[in-house]
C-alpha cells in the first residue's frame, strides 16, 4: 500500500483534500488553546468584526453552507460567545461580551497558526500557495 498515497497525490482532487484535512488537524491544534475548532473560531472573529451580521453573510465569509453556519452559531451561542437576535424577518448575530473578550485570543492563536505553516512552508511559498488557491476558487465557482 506504500504506493497508493503516491499515485493519487497526481490527482488534484486527492492532493487539495488531503491538504485541507491536515490543515484543519493543525489549525484545529493551535485554536484548541482557546477551546474552539477552526470553524468556530474563523465564525466569531467574523461576528466580532461585523456585530449583527447575519447566518447568510457569514456563510458567504467563510465558504459554508448555511446549515453548517447555523450549527456552528447554535453553538457558540451554547457557549455564551454569541446571540442571535430576530430583526423583522431576518436574524442577525451579535458578540456576547464573552466573546468579545475572546477576541484577542483568538486572534493570537491565528497567529500561531500562521507562524507555524510560514515556519514548515516558508512564507513565500505560503503566500503563493494561498493566492493559487483562491484563484482556483474563483474560477471554479
Amino acid at each position: 500500500m506504500e504506493d497508493v498515497p503516491s499515485t493519487y497525490c497526481g490527482c488534484l482532487t486527492y492532493s487539495v483534500n488531503a491538504l485541507s484535512r491536515l490543515m484543519t488537524k493543525i489549525a484545529d491544534e493551535e485554536f484548541s488553546a482557546v477551546g474552539l475548532s477552526s470553524s468556530h473560531a474563523f465564525l466569531i472573529m467574523s461576528v466580532n468584526k461585523k456585530p449583527g451580521v447575519n447566518p447568510k453573510e457569514l456563510a458567504e465569509v467563510l465558504q459554508l453552507t448555511p446549515s453548517t453556519v447555523t450549527r456552528l452559531i447554535e453553538k457558540l451561542e451554547f457557549k455564551g460567545f454569541v446571540e442571535r437576535q430576530q430583526c423583522g424577518r431576518c436574524t442577525e448575530v451579535f458578540p456576547t461580551p464573552t466573546g468579545m473578550r475572546l477576541n484577542n485570543e483568538v486572534k493570537e492563536a491565528w497567529s500561531k497558526l500562521t507562524k507555524r505553516i510560514n515556519t514548515v512552508l516558508g512564507e513565500e511559498s505560503c503566500t503563493n500557495l494561498t493566492s493559487a488557491i483562491g484563484f482556483a476558487i474563483q474560477k471554479l465557482e
